[in-house]
């Protein structure tokens, strides 16, 4: 198994399969050419190429690069959690070709001089493309602006507060004002920290029955009013990350026919698992925000299937293993997901929730266009493309993860869906092709 990217690419022929993007495309392939880092050619005209490689995809799924929103690369950092050449080998592992990268780094990445280290890193050792996202305070304080100027010259694609919380309304609306002026899109986590306090679950069944300290619902959708009121009122660029509400899913609908802009996105651990999952005290589902009803499941869920959230992200958060192992209130949140993504989507397409096409689309033309990118299957557009087996299982466990992180949602169990080829650019970032 080759995991790093091949640095001399030539031309590469698939045939066989099915081609799926989010554009609509949804056909089986006849042939498709990869040359110099881009689709060349479609169907009968890519056949008559001679490739430096063929390979036969047939029974397999060829989409657009995956496209990440949230990830965590724990770079700059102490290493111990992860690191940029760990975190994109793991994305690539799970199909991505691009991961934007969290604020979230030791330093927090709220100067151009920290956004350049973590590009300058990323140039070196990272085998997926990484857009960083920079901080839209000083630290992720929420006191001061940050340097919104220098963040976008120096390459950030946006500007946002993490997992953070910007608790003056005064300065939020300065932020978004400032943010506007620059043209760059704000990505926030909606949630009111007052009304969160001291929570770590969903305030419901599950809290009540184990005497666990709840976040209730009203935390995120006061929050998301908020949030809309303020880009109404600023004309900022608003994008609503890691939903985890049906309310929310509602109020951004409602958003839209009143002509704000607006994205959205949701982690895929709460399309697939609810509040029930912490019945057993599994520090592994402690997750911000927590995953919540089956009734908030079942709208998010909804939420994908008819457009209305944009993109289905990772919200990938690897941790050491002492981060995971305190008591459920003493654990660090977040979940080492990104590898297994797909698999997770997978599973709700064989459930009949959602369709391959609907699920395709949420994990790269939405996502794309959140950060103004294209992803499809056409002639000319870069290769950025993830090949899979959807028929093939694979479990997720030491022998098999990339990322620093363990702590997986699902360890041991059979997942539907083998990455065989992950290519940036038409270089190989992840390959695992049967001999």
């Amino acid at each position: 198994m080759n995991n790093s990217i091949n640095p001399s690419a030539g031309s590469i022929l698939v045939t066989g399969g099915r081609l799926v993007d989010g554009t609509g495309l949804d056909r089986s392939n006849d042939g498709l050419l990869i040359r110099n880092g881009r689709i060349e050619a479609l169907g009968a005209k890519a056949l008559d190429v001679q490739a430096d490689e063929v390979i036969k995809a047939d029974g397999w799924v060829l989409t657009p690069g995956l496209v990440d929103l949230c990830c965590n690369l724990r770079e700059p950092g102490n290493g111990q959690k992860g690191n940029i050449a760990s975190e994109t080998r793991a994305a690539a592992h799970g199909g991505f070709t691009t991961v934007c990268a969290s604020p979230e780094t030791s330093p927090v990445n709220d100067s151009g001089a920290v956004t350049h280290l973590i590009r300058d890193g990323a140039a070196s050792r990272a085998v997926v493309r990484v857009l960083p996202i920079g901080a839209i305070t000083r630290g992720l304080e929420g006191d001061l602006l940050s340097d919104m100027a220098g963040l976008k010259s120096a390459g950030c694609i946006a500007v946002g507060n993490g997992s953070r919380g910007v608790r003056n309304a005064r300065i939020l609306r300065r932020c978004m004002a400032y943010a506007q002026t620059f043209g760059l899109t704000v990505m926030f986590n909606p949630e009111n920290q007052s009304l969160a306090a001291d929570g770590y679950a969903h305030d419901g069944l599950v809290t009540s029955r184990l005497g666990l300290l709840g976040i209730p619902e009203v935390a995120e959708t006061a929050a998301v009013m908020e949030l809309l009121l303020l880009a109404e009122e600023t004309g900022v660029r608003l994008h609503l990350s890691q939903l985890s509400c049906a309310r929310s899913v509602d109020m951004l609908a409602e958003a839209r026919q009143r002509g704000i802009q607006v994205t959205a996105d949701v982690a895929m651990h709460q399309l697939v698992f609810t509040e029930e999952a912490l019945a057993g005290f599994d520090g592994r589902f402690h997750v911000r925000p927590p995953l919540r009803s089956e009734a908030d499941r079942l709208a998010l869920v909804g939420g994908v299937r008819n457009g209305t959230i944009d993109a289905i992200v990772s919200q990938h958060q690897p941790h050491d293993s002492a981060a995971k192992q305190a008591p459920l209130a003493a654990t660090e949140p977040g979940l080492s997901s990104i590898e297994s993504v797909l698999s997770l989507g997978l599973e709700l397409v064989n459930r009949d929730e959602l369709t391959l096409p609907e699920l395709i689309r949420a994990l790269t033309s939405g996502p794309a266009s959140v950060i103004d990118r294209s992803a499809a299957i056409a002639e000319g557009e870069l290769a950025d493309l993830c090949l899979f087996d959807p028929a093939a299982t694979w479990q997720a466990n030491e022998r098999t993860l990339v990322s620093a992180g363990r702590h997986v949602p699902v360890e041991n169990r059979n997942l539907p869906g083998v990455v065989r080829l992950t290519l940036v650019e038409g270089r190989k970032a992840w390959e695992s092709l049967p001999a």
